[in-house]
């Protein structure tokens, strides 16, 4: 389905007129409070309904490319599915408007509704636009420069990821030599509760925001390691939240383990995660946990390249 995207137009503004009547000095603040001001062809009554009326004129204003991109921007930064009242009300914006504009946006697919809860959340174009931009960035060539520096230190892959969800999306990685390897394309994706880099997530988390996922997260089986009692997962986030990283034991693919640090921003919001992963034929869990400080020196880079 092709959108067309429609642009507002308004009127030039005019000159502000002001009116005030008043037949004596004790009417005068009844007057004053009761004036008449036509501002851009908008008659406001007091002040509280000028500034309404105000913001709608500016929303108009704005053409509708610039409202529906605003809207796909306050969503993806709040970092979890939103209602159409908390949309419209962070873009102050009418939520007729920011209705029909999800709407319009839904139906390309850059945004999704969750049938439950009916929240809007990031749908599959928009990440893939994501992934994109990241990729095709002026920094990208740094890196992947570092992640490569990483993997020749280590000798093993390593993934940049990010949380989509609850699922974790990989955003770039860079392979080992060693034939024998895990083949996960950028834009890949894979479950939480069993990678390194979800639990990751899942421990920097907000508590409330944590235990509202984990109480409708599935714990799936994937490997006889694979944690799927909630008590157990959440003392294992707790752990990984007080060492600083994450391990996935076997947990997600047999034979596999990993390690996962996170990558923050300046006000120490973790937004993704630097993990490195290996047979551990190669490379065993404690082997990879020695890797550590390596990982971290290089997430501190990592995210300065976001900067």
């Amino acid at each position: 389905m092709n959108t067309r995207w429609q642009m507002a137009r308004t009127e030039p503004a005019g000159q502000a007129h002001i009116e005030i009547s008043y037949s004596d000095e004790r009417n005068r603040n009844i007057a004053h409070a009761t004036r008449l001001v036509t501002i851009a062809g908008m008659t406001m009554v007091d002040e509280n309904q000028g500034l309404e009326q105000r913001r709608s004129a500016s929303q108009k204003a704005r053409p509708t490319t610039e409202r529906a991109l605003s809207l796909l921007e306050t969503l993806a930064s709040l970092g979890r599915p939103g209602t159409l009242k908390e949309l419209a009300s962070l873009q102050e914006m009418p939520p007729a408007t920011a209705f029909r504009l999800l709407k319009r946006l839904e139906d390309e697919a850059f945004v999704i509704r969750d049938a439950g809860s009916r929240r809007y959340a990031v749908g599959p174009r928009l990440t893939r636009l994501g992934i994109d931009i990241v990729r095709s960035s002026g920094p990208n060539s740094a890196r992947t420069a570092i992640l490569t520096e990483v993997v020749t230190a280590i000798g093993e892959t390593c993934n940049l990821t990010t949380l989509v969800g609850t699922d974790v999306l990989y955003l770039d990685r860079v392979e080992t030599r060693w034939p024998l390897r895990l083949a996960l394309e950028p834009g890949s994706r894979v479950p939480a509760h069993c990678t390194a880099s979800g639990k990751l997530f899942l421990a920097a988390m907000p508590e409330k925001t944590r235990e509202r996922i984990l109480a409708t997260l599935p714990l799936s089986v994937h490997t006889p390691k694979t944690i799927t009692d909630e008590k157990i997962l959440r003392r294992e986030l707790g752990r990984s939240s007080r060492r600083g990283y994450a391990t996935d034991d076997e947990e997600f693919l047999q034979g596999l383990a990993a390690v996962a640090v996170p990558i923050k921003d300046r006000r120490g919001r973790t937004f993704a995660a630097l993990a490195c992963h290996a047979p551990v034929a190669r490379i065993d869990l404690k082997g990879l946990i020695n890797q550590v400080p390596r990982l971290v020196e290089a997430a501190v880079r990592l995210a300065r390249t976001f900067e």
